[in-house]
Formats: structure tokens, C-alpha cells, sequence
């Protein structure tokens, strides 16, 4: 059998093969694409009606509120974002959230309101808890100031409402400790340690520097340095009358003292 080499037209029919696969997956990724932006356009227009039903339920109940603004979320629309389409045209010449577009300006206004309070009640329990405080702690604060007929405000409300704060930077922010979140209003951020410590202080009220070097095994010195870095924030208070100077979190000391008052 003679052997043939491979010609110039097989060569030419790859090509050609390559091309038509190439073309093919173009086609079908716009097709996709044109499907998606469709049904997204679906979605967003039963958004609106649902939102448009139930408004009086969005604006009253925090849990029929936070149920919606996850409907939003899920399909990529941020409640509480500006809209672009608005800015460029809408009869009031600045971009408007979803809420003020669907529900009116009330929803809008109750989450910037809270944004306010949230910074008022911060600045006001700094030197309390060093500028961290629990966002249920904050939460029962914003509600002792509600005027009767306001809406209830819930932990989820307080997170959004802590969102809308991004534009001030790094001072207002959401972090968790262990499992409990907490609303930082310094411009700090906790390293490692730091957490570990706070997270430690949330089992007994109270740290010490034996505490830390037996339970987490570190070294007197990096202990020593974690709790002072937070004694110096004005995170934890220190009780120099025990046998080892005890680190305690100021929200457990005002907890426990409110508790003793009102249960004396």
C-alpha cells in the first residue's frame, strides 16, 4: 500500500471544522444569554407586582420585609442601590432605590432614618464598648427612641440599615465574633487575636492573660499584647482587685449591672 501524505484540503477542513464549532458556541451563548436577561426580566416584573400587593405588609412587618429584600438579593437587585435607569431621566432627577420606586419613599426614608440613629446610638456608647457594640444591644437601643406607631425594627433591618454606611468608608461595618455579629463604628480593624480574644470574653464576661496562654497556648507576651491593644481601644475594661487582672467586656458589665437593678 502506498502511503499519502496529508494534503493541503484536510488541513483547509479542520479549519473549517474549527470555525463552524466556533460560530456554533457563539450562537449559543447569546441564545443563553438572551434567555437569562429575559427570564431576569420576568422575575423582576413579578417582583414589582408582588411588591406592589403587599406593600403595607413590606413597610409594616420586619420579617415580611426581610423575606422580600432576600427575593431581591437572590435575583441579583439590591433594595437599598440606586437605580442608573432612574438617574438619567426620572422626573426626579436622581437615581432612587428599589424600594422608593416600588413602595414610595416611606421604606426608602426608614432605612436611611435608621442609618442616622445607628451612628447617633454608636457615637453615644463609645466610650462604653470601644465603638463595638452587639446589633441586638443596638437594636433594643433604636427601639427604647421609636415613636409609637413606627415600624418594628428587626436584627435585619439594623444590618441593611449599617449597608447604606459603605459610603463613609471603613467606620461602620459589620464582624462577627464567635456567632454573635457586632456593628464596628471605628476606622480599626481586628486582627486575629484580637477576635480570639473577644470571642473568648463572650463564655465568661471576663479574660486573663493565664486564661489565654492556658486555653489558647500562647505566649504571655502575645497575650499580653492581644488584651492590651484592646484595653487601649476601649474594648475591654480591666479589674485590677482580682488576684490576676481580669479583662472584662463593658457590654457584659452594663448586662449584668442593668440585670442587678432591675432585678433589685
Amino acid at each position: 500500500m502506498s502511503r499519502k501524505g496529508v494534503g493541503l484540503a484536510a488541513f483547509d477542513r479542520s479549519r473549517l471544522t474549527s470555525a463552524q464549532y466556533a460560530s456554533h458556541g457563539n450562537t449559543l451563548r447569546t441564545s443563553d444569554a438572551a434567555a437569562l436577561e429575559t427570564q431576569l426580566s420576568v422575575f423582576r416584573s413579578l417582583l414589582q407586582q408582588f411588591a406592589q400587593t403587599h406593600a403595607k405588609d413590606i413597610r409594616s412587618d420586619p420579617s415580611f420585609r426581610a423575606q422580600f429584600a432576600r427575593m431581591c438579593t437572590a435575583i441579583g437587585v439590591d433594595p437599598l442601590a440606586s437605580s442608573s435607569s432612574s438617574s438619567s431621566g426620572g422626573s426626579g432627577g436622581i437615581g432612587s432605590s428599589l424600594w422608593a420606586q416600588l413602595l414610595g419613599r416611606s421604606v426608602n426614608d426608614f432605612y436611611f432614618e435608621l442609618a442616622v440613629r445607628v451612628v447617633e446610638v454608636c457615637g453615644a456608647t463609645r466610650g462604653e464598648n470601644g465603638g463595638l457594640i452587639g446589633v441586638r444591644e443596638l437594636r433594643e437601643r433604636l427601639g427604647r427612641g421609636r415613636m409609637e406607631g413606627a415600624p418594628e425594627i428587626a436584627d435585619d433591618d439594623v444590618l441593611r440599615a449599617v449597608g447604606t454606611l459603605k459610603p463613609l468608608g471603613s467606620s461602620y461595618s459589620v464582624i462577627r465574633v464567635g456567632n454573635k455579629p457586632y456593628i464596628r463604628s471605628v476606622p480599626k480593624e481586628l486582627n486575629t487575636d484580637q477576635s480570639a480574644v473577644l470571642e473568648a470574653v463572650q463564655v465568661l464576661g471576663y479574660v486573663s492573660v493565664s486564661m489565654l496562654m492556658v486555653n489558647l497556648r500562647w505566649t504571655r507576651a502575645r497575650a499580653q499584647t492581644a488584651v492590651e491593644d484592646l484595653l487601649g481601644e476601649g474594648m475591654l475594661w480591666v479589674d485590677k482587685q482580682a488576684p490576676e487582672w481580669e479583662y472584662w467586656s463593658p457590654g457584659f458589665m452594663l448586662d449584668v449591672d442593668g440585670a442587678t437593678t432591675a432585678g433589685g
